[in-house]
C-alpha cells in the first residue's frame, strides 16, 4: 500500500499534532467514561445524544483513573527500558517485561476481573508464572474468546504517535504490543489503527487512511470483511442511525463470546469516522450515542481524529471541549511519580520516544526545562482557578491570569498529588500514584504584569496540604513579589518547600492579591520545581487504622500495609516479592535513612533507592543463603533478575533492630547496615523515589529520613 507522499514533519509540525492526538485521547476516554458499557438504547432513554461531557449528571468526577490512558501512556515506556531487536521492532516479550514493571497487581492499569474473564488478567498471570509473551497473549494458550477482546486495540495510540507518517512501523510495534495479551482478530484491529493514525499525521483521507489500515492484516479476518461491509452500508445509508442498527443487527455483542468482544466496538469506530471525518465533535456524538465500549471507542477515534485535523480542525469549532480537561491526565501505574500527569508532559515525553527511534536527538524542555511552560497552543497543564473570581488560559506563550472582578484574590493551582475526588472516584480501576513535589525541594514562579495592568498585584507561592479531615489547607510562601503597571519584565519568585505535618501536597501554583481594583492580566511564564527532597516522614497519628490521602502518596505493591504505634513503615507480602515506593525519577543524588528497620518474618529484605517501577531499582539487603549464612548486600533488580553489586557477611536475625543508610551519588551507591560499609558503581538507574522491599515476609522501619547528597 501507498502511503500518502510528504515531506517530514517539522519538530513543531510533530510536537502539534501529537499534543492534538494526546488530547483527542483523553477527551474520548473522559467523555465515554461514565456510561462505559450502555447500550445505545439505554444511553438514549437516559442521556440523549451525547454532544458534551456528562459526567455531573451522572455525579462523578470528569477525570478517573482508567484502563484507556493507563496502559496507552504507561505500556509506551517499554520503548525507555528496552532496546530495539535486530529488525528494528519492540518485541511482545520485552513489552510483556514492562508490564510487570508497570503493572500493581490487583490495583493498577487493568480491569482485575479473574484469571479467564478478564484477558489482561489472564495475560498478567501468565507473565507473573514465566510465560512470556506472545505466549502470554495467545490463542493457544487463553483461547479464542479470551484472546479476542477488545484490549489490545485500546492501548495503541502510543505506538503511532512514536512512529509518524510511518504506518509500517506503527502496525509493527502494535502486533507485537497487542500480543502480549490478545490474538487473532483483536491484534489485527489494534494493527489496523494504529497503521491508520500513524498515517493520519500526513492524510486525513479516512479512505485512504482506512486502505492503509487494511493493507497490513489478512484480507480474510473478520476485521477486514466486516469494514468493507460498513464502508458499503454507509454509502448506501447516508445515515449513522441505521447504520449502526445494522452493525448491531449482524455483528452485536450477541454474536460473538466475551464480555467486550473486538469487532462490533472496532466497527462502530470505523463508521464514526466515516461519518465525521471532518468533525471531532460529530464524531464523538457518534461513537459515544453508539454505546457499548464508549471511553474505549471514543478514545481511539478522538486520538485519530485530532491526529488527522490538528490541533485547530479538530477543536476551533468547539474549543470548550478542552477546558473542563485542563490537560489533565492520571495515569496509574508502578511509577507513581508518573501518575499525575497532562498532556503537554506526555506530548514531549512521546516526540521524544519516537524521534529516539529516528536516532535523532531529544528535543529539550522549553523554558530551561521548567515542569510547566505553557508553550504549546492552548496548554494550561493542569492550571486551574481554585479560588477566587478570576480566569486562567494559555496566551502569548504563558498562563494567563485574569481578574474578573474589583480587587480581592486568585489562586491558580494545579494537581501534584491523589486528587480529593479520589473519595468519590468510581470504580474499578485504582490510582497508583506519588506526590510530584516534597519538603526541601525548591519552587520557582516566573510571573509578569500585562501591559493594561491597572493596579499593583502581589504574588505568593501557594501549596493546598491534606489535613487530618482529608480537606485541604493552603500554605503560603513568606516570600512574595508585587507586579505593577507599566512593569512587564519577567520577576522570579523562589520558595523552599517547609517539612510540613506529613500529609501530602494536594496542588501548587500561585495566589494573586489586589487590594485596588485591578484590571487587566497576570501572566505565569512558567512554574518549576528543583533540587532533591529533604524531609522526615511522618506518619500522622490520625492515619493509624484508616485508609488515608497519606497512604495513598505511596505506590503499594504488597500483601499488607500495616501499621504499629513505634513504625512508620510496616509491609507484609504474602508470597514472592513486595515493595512500597514514594518519590519520583526527578530524584537522582540523596540518602535514605531508616532507623530500626526489623525483619519480622523472611529471609530478604531491605530498602530501595532510585525505583523506577516494581523491577528496576538498586537495594540494600539483608539476606541469607541456602546455607543458612547471613549477609548484606547491595542488589540490582533488572526485570526477573537480581543482581548482586557488593555483598559482606553480615549477621542479622528475625526481630533485630538495624539502622540503615542508603545513598545514590552519581553512578555509586552506598549503603551503610551497623559497621558494614558497602559501595558498587551502576549507571543504569539515574533516578527514582525510594522503597523498602520483603521477600515471603514483613518488614517494618521506625525512623524515615530523605536527605540529598552533594
Amino acid at each position: 500500500m501507498t502511503t500518502a507522499a510528504t515531506t517530514p514533519l517539522s519538530d513543531s509540525e510533530y510536537l502539534s499534532r501529537t499534543y492534538a492526538g494526546v488530547l483527542g485521547k483523553l477527551i474520548g476516554v473522559y467523555l465515554g467514561r461514565p456510561f462505559e458499557g450502555w447500550t445505545h438504547q439505554r444511553i438514549v432513554a437516559e442521556l440523549g445524544h451525547i454532544k458534551w461531557y456528562v459526567h455531573e449528571q451522572k455525579d462523578v468526577p470528569l477525570l478517573v483513573t482508567d484502563d484507556d490512558v493507563s496502559g496507552t501512556f504507561a505500556f509506551i515506556r517499554a520503548l525507555e527500558e528496552h532496546a530495539l531487536d535486530k529488525a528494528g521492532v519492540l518485541p511482545a516479550a520485552a513489552i510483556g517485561k514492562t508490564w510487570l514493571n508497570q503493572v500493581v497487581e490487583r490495583k493498577s492499569v487493568f480491569w482485575w476481573g479473574g484469571n479467564g474473564i478478564s484477558t489482561e488478567h489472564t495475560a498478567y498471570n501468565n507473565l507473573k508464572r514465566g510465560i512470556p509473551a506472545p505466549e502470554s497473549g495467545s490463542i493457544a494458550t487463553n483461547g479464542t474468546t479470551v484472546a479476542e477482546q477488545i484490549g489490545a486495540q485500546i492501548f495503541i495510540d502510543g505506538w503511532a504517535l512514536v512512529n509518524p507518517g510511518d504506518p509500517a512501523a506503527a502496525a509493527r510495534f502494535a502486533e507485537q504490543a497487542g500480543k502480549v495479551s490478545h490474538d487473532g482478530e483483536s491484534v489485527y484491529a489494534a494493527q489496523l489503527w494504529a497503521a491508520m493514525e500513524a498515517e493520519a499525521y500526513v492524510s486525513s483521507d479516512v479512505d485512504h487512511l482506512l486502505d492503509v489500515g487494511l493493507s497490513f492484516i489478512p484480507a480474510q479476518s473478520i476485521i477486514a470483511r466486516a469494514i468493507a461491509e460498513v464502508r458499503a452500508w454507509v454509502k448506501e445509508d447516508g445515515d449513522w442511525l441505521r447504520t449502526r442498527q445494522r452493525i448491531q443487527d449482524k455483528y452485536g455483542y450477541d454474536k460473538f463470546p466475551g464480555f467486550c468482544h473486538v469487532v462490533p466496538n472496532h466497527l462502530i469506530m470505523v463508521m464514526s469516522v466515516l461519518y465525521a471525518p471532518d468533525d471531532f465533535s460529530l464524531a464523538m456524538e457518534i461513537v459515544n450515542t453508539c454505546g457499548w465500549d464508549t471511553d474505549c471507542n471514543s478514545g481511539n477515534v478522538g486520538c485519530l481524529i485530532a491526529l488527522m485535523l490538528g490541533l485547530d480542525g479538530a477543536f476551533a469549532a468547539k474549543p470548550e471541549w478542552r477546558a473542563p480537561l485542563a490537560d489533565r491526565a492520571l495515569i496509574s501505574s508502578a511509577d507513581g511519580g508518573y501518575s499525575i500527569n497532562n498532556a503537554a508532559r506526555l506530548t514531549y515525553d512521546v516526540v521524544n520516544m519516537g524521534r529516539a527511534l529516528k536516532g535523532r536527538p531529544p528535543l529539550p524542555q522549553p523554558k530551561d526545562g521548567a515542569q510547566f511552560h505553557f508553550t504549546l497552543p492552548g496548554s494550561v497543564q493542569g492550571f486551574q482557578v481554585a479560588e477566587g473570581d478570576g480566569r486562567a488560559y494559555q496566551a502569548d506563550g504563558a498562563l494567563a491570569i485574569e481578574f474578573t472582578s474589583a480587587g480581592g484574590a486568585v489562586e491558580v493551582s494545579t494537581g501534584t498529588s491523589a486528587p480529593k475526588d479520589m473519595e468519590i472516584m468510581p470504580g474499578p480501576y485504582l490510582l497508583c500514584s506519588t506526590p510530584l513535589i516534597y519538603p526541601g525541594q525548591k519552587l520557582k514562579a516566573v510571573l509578569r504584569a500585562s501591559a493594561e495592568l491597572a493596579a499593583p498585584v502581589t504574588a505568593r507561592i501557594r501549596l493546598q496540604v491534606f489535613n487530618p479531615e482529608h480537606e485541604p489547607k493552603p500554605v503560603d510562601s513568606d516570600a512574595s513579589i508585587t507586579l505593577t503597571p507599566g512593569d512587564t519584565a519577567l520577576h522570579e519568585l523562589e520558595w523552599v518547600i517547609p517539612q510540613g505535618n506529613g500529609w501530602p501536597i494536594l496542588s501548587a501554583g500561585v495566589l494573586l492579591r489586589s487590594t485596588n481594583a485591578a484590571t487587566g492580566k497576570v501572566y505565569l511564564d512558567s512554574f518549576r520545581w528543583t533540587g532533591q527532597p529533604e524531609y522526615t516522614v511522618v506518619r500522622p497519628a490520625e492515619v493509624q487504622g484508616r485508609m488515608s490521602f497519606w497512604d495513598l502518596a505511596w505506590v503499594q505493591s504488597v500483601s499488607n500495609w500495616a501499621w504499629t504505634p513505634a513504625t512508620t513503615l510496616f509491609i507484609g507480602q504474602d508470597e514472592g516479592e513486595g515493595l512500597v515506593v514514594q518519590g519520583t525519577r526527578e530524584w537522582t543524588d540523596y540518602r535514605v535513612s531508616m532507623g530500626d528497620v526489623i525483619v519480622r518474618y523472611g529471609s530478604r529484605a531491605g530498602v530501595a533507592i532510585r525505583v523506577q517501577g516494581l523491577r528496576r531499582w538498586y537495594a540494600v539487603q539483608l539476606a541469607t543463603d541456602a546455607d543458612g549464612s547471613t549477609y548484606v548486600a547491595i542488589v540490582k533488580a533488572l526485570d526477573e533478575r537480581r543482581i548482586e553489586l557488593a555483598r559482606a557477611p553480615f549477621r542479622w536475625a528475625i526481630d533485630e533492630s538495624h539502622d540503615i543508610v542508603l545513598e545514590a551519588r552519581g553512578a555509586e551507591i552506598k549503603a551503610t547496615v551497623g559497621d558494614v560499609v558497602l559501595t558498587a558503581s551502576d549507571e543504569q538507574y539515574a533516578g527514582g523515589g525510594f522503597g523498602l522491599v520483603v521477600n515471603d515476609g514483613s518488614v517494618s522501619a521506625g525512623t524515615v529520613r530523605i536527605q540529598p547528597v552533594d
